[in-house]
């Protein structure tokens, strides 16, 4: 089995670039045929992952986080538009990790490695969004409204890291929070009126939080979050509660699952996929599930 490895080093605030090493004699350890290849920028993962599965490697490697595993499944989506894809393998160096974690992906290197070794595979969904000008995937969720809001305020930040970090972009962010008025649809129901969180979930757990507790990433479904404009006040307890994860059961709350959605916005909303702003203004999203599209390497 010969395996292209896309490795980003600036995962987990460049701790992925100082592993280079550790993964090259991880994979030397037991013999597998590799190539690796090192990103430069944002987004390069995307090509390098399409070139390699329509050059034919056996599989192929994201090293690095949720955004890198992002990038790479993108890129083995549009390799393979109308079928399932090339296998892909996951060495999780990222800081969150939170699709490995939910896919059962060991966090030690050296069995994260054996697993791709092995080459056990199995049929995992991925999510389709559609936006005005182009189409893009995600594998873990994907959100509009409040939660990319906050990201881009995290973004902002540079003389604040850790988890400080996080928790002053949260703050930001509710200070600054005003509702977008959307027109949603997803199968079996609707809303029409003035929004303030929707997150779209593959598998439970995003940026740390179990957003959606339950959701399967090989059941055809999303799993969605819906909160419409509520007072500052319920919007505090609300997030409380998604840290304990039963943010779900609030009454101002919609959970439900569903394989399609589609949003209109006014003013735009911004995007953003496995954690990376895609858009900051868009008018109009659809989501669409593809059921078993990637083949997963798993243990």
């Amino acid at each position: 089995m010969k395996a292209k490895i896309i490795l980003n080093p600036y995962a987990n605030r460049w701790g992925a670039k100082a592993k280079i090493a550790a993964v090259e004699a991880a994979c030397t350890a037991i013999s597998l045929t590799y190539d690796l290849t090192i990103t430069d920028k944002p987004g390069d993962g995307i090509q390098i992952a399409q070139d390699a599965a329509q050059a034919g490697y056996d599989s192929i490697i994201a090293a690095g986080g949720d955004g890198t595993i992002s990038e790479v499944v993108n890129g083995l989506i549009r390799a393979h538009p109308d079928g399932p894809t090339a296998p892909l393998g996951i060495i999780p160096i990222g800081s969150a990790n939170d699709f490995a974690k939910m896919v059962h992906v060991p966090l030690d290197l050296n069995a994260a490695v054996q697993v791709i070794a092995s080459g056990q595979t199995r049929q995992i969904d991925a999510g389709e969004i559609r936006l005005s000008d182009r189409v893009h995937y995600f594998i873990n969720n994907s959100a509009v409204a409040m939660e990319p809001m906050i990201t881009l305020e995290h973004i902002k930040i540079s003389r604040i890291s850790g988890e400080l970090r996080y928790y002053v972009a949260l703050l930001k962010g509710i200070i600054k929070l005003k509702a977008w008025q959307m027109q949603i649809g997803w199968s079996g129901g609707g809303y029409d009126g003035p929004s303030y969180l929707l997150s779209v979930c593959n598998s439970p757990r995003t940026g740390g939080f179990m957003m959606a507790p339950g959701a399967l990433v090989d059941d055809g479904q999303f799993d969605f979050v819906f909160a419409p404009k509520v007072t500052k006040v319920k919007v505090v307890a609300i997030l409380s509660r998604l840290l304990k994860g039963v943010h779900v059961y609030h009454p101002q709350v919609t959970f439900d699952r569903t394989d399609h959605l589609t949003i209109k916005s006014e003013p735009g909303t911004p995007i953003h996929a496995d954690g990376e702003i895609i858009g900051t203004a868009e008018t109009a999203v659809s989501y669409q599930v593809l059921p078993r599209k990637v083949t997963l390497l798993t243990p």
